[in-house]
């Protein structure tokens, strides 16, 4: 299923921002400094176990 870690993105960017686009920019650059920057993902892009699990990982410990 491609997109999967776009989508992950999205919904860690949503949670932890809540709307706040200085939020946000915390959040990509927190991302970018774990080894995943957001806006190298898109819809389309192919879905790397080891980026889900780290993205899964983020998303259960906020």
């Amino acid at each position: 299923m491609a997109g999967k870690i776009k989508q992950l993105i999205e919904g860690i960017l949503a949670e932890r921002s809540k709307g706040n686009e200085m939020l946000a920019k915390v959040v990509k650059t927190k991302l970018i400094l774990k080894g995943i920057n957001p806006d190298h993902y898109s819809d389309q892009s192919a879905d790397d176990p080891a980026i889900i699990s780290k993205l899964e990982n983020m998303r259960q410990n906020s």
